[in-house]
């Protein structure tokens, strides 16, 4: 069964619309609602790459697809047959799609797009009952929706792989700026060397000419 669907867009992750009402009172809807944010995030940040993937997390399972810079991502019963959450998927994708398409790139807060819940919850009553006729020709058509060829891994894989990126390239920008400093610091070194080095070179004449001098004399 479909928990939840939100849909987000792909270059900043902002979400646009999300359909919650049958898992709002789940204890841990806070805790697979912020997972999928997490999930937009590493998809924004190109982070991963596929336009579509199932991602295993116990015990549900995500799925998603990107069409026209849009990620639209569904949680299911790992139960819950692929095929169909990827014909669901689509199907909200086409109808977004047809309402909300010329205005994605212009939203400029999270979920703009709220009254879309609305048909969320319509397309979702028609995915409920996995035995109907509509949703067991969907199963057993060959068309063009092949899950064998959609990748399934572990969420914790692609979340911690694009945790650890991030950790990686902070690390390489914090050496980058330490040798940036070096770099600077020297450079500063060198000008209060050149700057200062007549009036050194002058301070060491006289006291040797001082010096001689008291030599001679037998000071």
């Amino acid at each position: 069964m479909v928990k939840l669907t939100m849909i987000a867009r792909v270059r900043d992750g902002l979400p646009l619309a999300e359909g919650l009402e049958h898992f709002r009172e789940h204890n841990d809807f806070d805790f697979y609602k912020q997972k999928a944010k997490q999930l937009f995030k590493v998809i924004s940040e190109g982070q991963n790459g596929a336009s579509r993937m199932s991602l295993r997390i116990e015990p549900y399972c995500f799925h998603y697809i990107i069409e026209d810079s849009v990620c639209y991502i569904t949680l299911c019963d790992q139960s819950y047959p692929r095929k169909l959450a990827f014909h669901y998927l689509e199907d909200l994708q086409r109808e977004f799609g047809k309402l909300h398409r010329s205005q994605i790139e212009t939203a400029s807060k999270p979920y703009a797009f709220i009254k879309f819940d609305s048909i969320i919850q319509r397309i979702r009553k028609l995915y409920l009952d996995t035995r109907t006729q509509r949703n067991l020709s969907k199963l057993n058509n060959n068309d063009q929706i092949q899950v064998q060829q959609i990748m399934m891994k572990d969420f914790s894989d692609i979340v911690d792989n694009g945790k650890k990126k991030e950790e990686t390239n902070l690390v390489s920008t914090r050496g980058s700026i330490d040798i940036e400093s070096a770099i600077k610091g020297s450079e500063i070194l060198q000008k209060v060397a050149l700057k200062w080095m007549p009036v050194a070179v002058l301070a060491a004449v006289v006291i040797i000419l001082i010096w001689a001098r008291m030599a001679l004399w037998g000071f």
